[in-house]
C-alpha cells in the first residue's frame, strides 16, 4: 500500500533534473553546505555516520538492464497500471553522461505535467566518483555518509517533492556504481541485478 502511495504522489521531476543538471555544470547558486539537509516542515534524523565503501573499479552494468528491470516488477505493474510508461535516457551529471549508465523517467505519457518518478543506476568509481560527489556539494547538495555508501542530496529548501524525511532528489555512491531517485525513499527501489 505504501508503494502504490509512493506511486501517485505528485512530483516536481522536471524541476529535480534540471536542478541536478546545473548542479554539476555550475549554473545553481551555492547556499553553503552542512552535514545534513534541514528543513523548515520537517526534522531529518541522520543516519550514524560510518566510513562508506569504495572502489577504484566500476561495476559491470547487466546486460539485462532496463526500465523494467531496474525496479521490482510488482512496482513496474504498478505503474503500468496506472497507464504510466518509462522513457529511458543516459545517466548523467549535467550535460555528461556516465558510459554504461541508466535513467528512467516513469509518467503518464498521455499528460504533460510535473508528476513522474525517477530512478537511475551507473558505474562510477575512484576519482570520478570522488569529483562529482564535490560537484554536487560544491552547488548547495548535501553530503552524508553512511554504511550504505555516500548520498548527496538536494537541499530540501529547493526540492519540491520530498519523502517521509524531508528527502528530494538524491544520489547514493556505492562502491563502483551510483544510484539517483527523485526521493532518498526512492532509491531502496533500485537493483540493477534485478
Amino acid at each position: 500500500m505504501r508503494l502504490l502511495a509512493r506511486v501517485i504522489l505528485p512530483l516536481g521531476l522536471a524541476v529535480g533534473v534540471l536542478t541536478a543538471a546545473t548542479a554539476c555544470s555550475g549554473g545553481a547558486p551555492s547556499p553553503a553546505p552542512s552535514t545534513k539537509p534541514t528543513s523548515d516542515a520537517k526534522s531529518i534524523a541522520p543516519e550514524p555516520t560510518t566510513t562508506p565503501p569504495s572502489s577504484d573499479t566500476p561495476a559491470t552494468p547487466p546486460a539485462s538492464m532496463s526500465c523494467e528491470t531496474l525496479i521490482p516488477s510488482d512496482t513496474v505493474a504498478a505503474l503500468h497500471k496506472q497507464g504510466w510508461a518509462a522513457m529511458k535516457r543516459d545517466f548523467a551529471f549535467g550535460p555528461d553522461p556516465v558510459p554504461g549508465g541508466i535513467e528512467c523517467l516513469w509518467s503518464d505519457p498521455a499528460i504533460a505535467s510535473d508528476r513522474g518518478l525517477l530512478y537511475g543506476w551507473a558505474p562510477i568509481a575512484g576519482a570520478e566518483a570522488k569529483t562529482r560527489q564535490e560537484q554536487l556539494v560544491a552547488s548547495g547538495w548535501i553530503r552524508e555518509d553512511s554504511a550504505r555508501g555516500v548520498y548527496i542530496t538536494a537541499d530540501p529548501r529547493a526540492s519540491l517533492s520530498q519523502d517521509e524525511d524531508g528527502y528530494g532528489m538524491t544520489y547514493l555512491f556505492g562502491p563502483g556504481w551510483v544510484t539517483v531517485s527523485d526521493t532518498k525513499q526512492g532509491l531502496v527501489l533500485i537493483d540493477p541485478q534485478g
